[in-house]
């Protein structure tokens, strides 16, 4: 592996951490980092759509803290990963079955690395749609714990039909690269006024993550493209009607959530043995990065929950 640029002046990562490139088996080439912080195991971070590994510095953090190695990912298309479009801006992916080789490539590296065993999964937005296939297809990890997983995206019911059709429709006619409506290039957090804004109550989060992108402009992502958007539904639509998975799972949401569907998180959880579904009074899309007694609380549950694993 060879060594990539990792922004430690933005990130609010602990030390001993170290960034690298890396190959997926169709020769896309990624980003990952780790930082082998503790021995109760490694956590491997699904990070969602638009983000990018300096963003869960804080996150790699609080791991740490409770004794945890941690391994982070871009995914193709954004990050420091290559883009898959001309136009840098657009969130795309070609087949969502395409982040599996993304997982593959990371999990050789974490093993490559000598990283702690146990392996758990944090999986947050895109991340719990892309860590809810692995598992199904068996993905070696000891326990999961999701954040607001993308197991559903959040359309009003009467245009569904009417998103279905459009992203069809487009990446027939070849136009799948536009954006979907009501985006473009600029970044969400980098746009949004703190005000309403749909990720965090806390202007404080709000703002570290704002600054990242105005501090490294080439982390920053846009909206998706229209053929990302067909690949999502349809990916959702499948994983739907699959069981879940032998792993225990822990899924948190926020009360406020506006940008997954809750509905399908409910729904999976409520028929996932060995699940646990906790909602968060008060939160928004983004968990982690919520006031101090709700990231607190989150990675207080979530380091039980790996804890409890045990060493069987």
């Amino acid at each position: 592996m060879q060594p990539a640029p990792f922004h430690a002046a933005i990130a609010r990562a602990p030390e001993g951490g170290a960034a690298w490139w890396l190959t997926a088996a169709d020769g896309v080439r990624l980003r990952f980092a780790a930082w082998p912080s503790g021995g109760r195991g490694t956590v491997l971070i699904l990070t969602g759509r638009t983000e990018y590994i300096e963003k869960y510095g804080p996150t790699v953090a609080e791991l740490a803290a409770r004794g945890y190695s941690a391994a982070v990912l871009d995914w193709r298309g954004q990050g420091l990963s290559d883009r898959l479009l001309d136009d840098a801006g657009a969130g795309h992916v070609h087949h969502f079955a395409d982040y599996q080789r993304d997982l593959a490539a990371m999990l050789a590296a974490v093993r490559g690395l000598g990283l702690p065993e146990p392996h758990y999964m944090l999986a947050h937005s895109m991340g719990g749609c892309i860590g809810l296939r692995a598992l199904i297809e068996g993905f070696p990890v000891r326990r999961a714990v999701f954040s607001a997983p993308m197991w559903g995206i959040r359309i009003a019911q009467a245009l569904r039909p009417v998103a279905r059709a459009l992203a069809a429709t487009a990446r027939r006619l070849g136009q799948g690269h536009r954006y979907a409506p009501g985006t473009g290039p600029v970044n969400y957090a980098a746009s949004a006024a703190f005000e309403d804004n749909v990720l965090t109550t806390d202007p404080e989060m709000f703002a570290f993550m704002r600054g990242q992108i105005a501090a490294e402009p080439a982390l920053a992502l846009g909206g998706p493209s229209l053929h990302w958007v067909h690949e999502a539904l349809r990916e959702t639509r499948e994983l739907r009607r699959l069981p879940a998975p032998p792993i225990p799972a822990l899924t948190v949401l926020g009360s406020r959530e506006r940008v997954v569907e809750p509905r399908s998180i409910h729904d999976r959880m409520a028929r996932w043995p060995g699940g646990r579904l906790d909602i968060v009074e008060g939160a928004e899309h983004e968990v982690m990065m919520e006031i101090e007694p709700i990231r607190i609380a989150f990675y207080d549950a979530a380091a039980a929950w790996f804890d409890a694993a045990g060493d069987g």
